[in-house]
């Protein structure tokens, strides 16, 4: 639109103050030149491409958007991706002079079938978590573009990849002692006892699924597979490089997190810089390195939550679960030895600390009060579309800095008021989304059954997450003042949200409880205890984090002055908030007398199955604020 408007208003002085803003100047240059260059928004994958000319390009007006980008030239592979970091980078901070795009194509004769090349050089995960690890070189190396699937994989079982112990190359360590391959052979059967995936039957996938992800597999079937076809499980290194983790903002809204299933090979838009896709979601990858015994694994699946792409997740190499894939690389030359060597993140040790005291936590607490003044509520919309429950959001006065900010309102149609009110604390992407429209309901957390069992839910828009997205991107304690001070706005958000829930009459000013889903279950011992009013709390994956920060925001420090009835749900193989380390020193040192408070830990890894989270939130929320209203007969 601008540059057509550009055609009959040149010298705008307004259009000329707006172009820095919304676009750059670019040089387009391609290996070789001659290519046609082609783009459109990523967030349209079935939009038209747009033609910008063929390469070089010189001062080139393109939007100041994430883009997909098309290169064509005879004999060489047509590529299809994104920018990589360094150069969507230097997009950002560059706005006054041409910036350099290069992008080096592939001969036709010289690419691996089904793979795509990833550029090298010095390269540390972004990883959430890992990301305090030293920088690797990297060489020039290949990766799939799709996760292995059934088709390709029942080409190794067809081949007798199970009977070949060439192909298992690693030994089979488990709980301290070494199987035969015989005896380690015997955990990798299917359904009916026959060599391969957990998911397939009499040794075959599932109808009409050969190009969907093969699933089930453990570690060591991964690399047996790799060695069947002659390449590799990436390291963690290789794999973030392609994955992008960086641009989470615009592959994960397009990837598969449906909570419905894996899908076909490339079915969901989500393209990797490179050329990859399904590296979000869909089914967790297999890597090279080590964690102890586990070995990681990552990407996140289908039935997980967005974050759980930029998230480290480490499991056995035994497990086999239905969202276990893997997808290979092939290296040129060998990997640099600190690629592939294990990985262990920093976690701090609970049981060598102490909390401050208690006249020290009572001088903490007097930098999280406010005074209460009128907060000038404002109903601003009223969606009564869902036959469970009509959603309002309601905009009230911060209790800081002259903001306003929203509260969204779930009241439930079955049941009658006064409703007993659930407080919501989300997970942590909620930090990445920049719009509570990106809130689920329907998820692991289970919100929507707390509605339809006839309580209401209120979600504060905490400061930092939603449309109040600002310089925080990590929900990671931090020894900085930037993430204190989130800290204390968070509680203050908080308890301006129970000072609302007290002014209406359809909610019980009583009946409250704290919900917090991961990132909201390991602040819970700070929110807890500066706001005294909830009668329940449930934690849901939640537990210590292991970074510090400033003593008058570290969890641990106020977990022992948390004293209301408080269930914590995890899962045993969580790797962000694993038991030993950090789950149960959370139980343990929460203030809550022993007979009122609960440590649910089950088979999974960091998110529980929502039946099971509800039933135990719906039966522990029953005991301590009682059963719900039931509805008043229609005549």
């Amino acid at each position: 639109m601008a540059k057509q408007a550009e055609r009959y208003i040149p010298n705008d002085p307004v259009l000329a103050e707006s172009w820095p803003r919304m676009s750059r100047v670019v040089n387009i240059h391609t290996d070789p030149e001659g290519a046609d260059v082609y783009v459109k928004p990523y967030e349209t994958p079935d939009g038209k491409w747009q033609y910008l000319g063929r390469s070089p390009l010189l001062k080139t007006q393109i939007p100041l958007a994430f883009l997909r980008w098309k290169l064509q030239i005879a004999g060489y592979k047509d590529f299809e991706g994104t920018l990589p970091d360094e150069q969507w980078l230097s997009l950002q901070v560059t706005p006054n002079s041409p910036v350099e795009i290069m992008f080096a194509l592939i001969k036709s004769g010289s690419a691996q079938a089904g793979m795509v090349r990833i550029p090298g050089g010095k390269f540390s995960p972004d990883i959430t978590g890992l990301d305090y690890l030293p920088d690797v070189q990297l060489q020039d190396f290949w990766i799939d573009q799709h996760e292995v699937t059934n088709e390709e994989y029942k080409k190794f079982v067809a081949a007798g990849g199970y009977t070949n112990p060439r192909y298992w190359k690693v030994p089979f360590v488990k709980d301290n002692k070494t199987l035969s391959w015989e005896e380690a052979l015997q955990l990798f059967l299917d359904k009916t006892g026959r060599p391969g995936p957990a998911t397939w039957e009499l040794g075959e996938y599932p109808e009409g699924q050969g190009n969907y992800p093969v699933v089930g597999v453990s570690w060591f079937e991964a690399a047996a597979y790799a060695e069947f076809v002659g390449k590799s499980l990436p390291s963690v290194y290789h794999w973030n490089r392609a994955a992008a983790t960086w641009a989470t903002n615009w592959i994960a809204p397009l990837s598969n997190f449906s909570g419905r299933g894996p899908s076909p090979a490339n079915a969901y838009p989500g393209l990797g810089p490179y050329g990859t896709y399904d590296m979000a979601g869909n089914a967790k990858e297999w890597c090279w390195n080590s964690s102890g015994d586990n070995r990681y694994i990552l990407g996140g699946a289908w039935d997980e939550v967005v974050y759980m792409f930029v998230e480290p997740d480490a499991q056995s190499p035994f497990r086999r679960a239905p969202n276990y894939g893997f997808r290979l690389a092939k290296y040129d030359s060998q990997p640099d030895k600190l690629s592939l060597a294990p990985l262990e993140p920093a976690r701090r040790d609970f049981t060598k600390e102490k909390p401050i005291p208690a006249a020290l936590f009572a001088i903490y607490r007097t930098v999280y009060t406010y005074d209460k003044t009128p907060m000038d509520p404002v109903v601003e919309v009223t969606d009564d579309t869902s036959p469970f429950w009509t959603q309002q959001k309601v905009t009230i006065n911060a209790a800081y800095g002259n903001e306003r900010y929203s509260l969204l309102v779930f009241l439930p149609k079955h049941g009658r008021p006064p409703y007993q009110t659930v407080v919501y604390f989300p997970g942590s992407n909620a930090i990445d989304q920049r719009s509570s429209n990106g809130l689920r309901l329907h998820g692991t957390s289970a919100l929507d059954l707390l509605i339809r069992s006839g309580r209401a839910v209120v979600v504060p828009v905490y400061k930092g997450i939603y449309e109040r997205g600002d310089t925080l991107n990590s929900p990671y304690p931090q020894t900085t003042s930037l993430y204190r001070d989130h800290v204390i706005d968070w509680a203050k958000d908080l308890g301006r949200a129970v000072d609302y829930i007290q002014t209406r009459s359809d909610l019980d000013h009583e009946k409250l409880a704290y919900y917090g889903f991961s990132w909201g279950g390991a602040i819970a011992p700070v929110m807890l205890s500066i706001e005294t009013r909830f009668k329940a709390a449930v934690l849901l994956s939640g537990g210590f984090h292991f970074q510090r920060s400033l003593p008058e925001v570290d969890e641990f420090n106020f977990a022992p002055y948390v004293t209301v009835p408080t269930l914590m749900i995890n899962g045993r193989y969580d790797f962000i908030f694993p038991v030993g380390l950090s789950q149960n020193p959370m139980f343990q040192s929460l203030g809550t007398a022993a007979n009122y408070k609960r440590h649910v830990v089950l088979d999974t890894g960091h998110l529980p199955p929502r039946e099971i989270t509800a039933k135990e939130t719906l039966d522990w929320l029953d005991h301590y604020l009682g059963p719900v209203n039931q509805a008043t007969p229609q005549n």
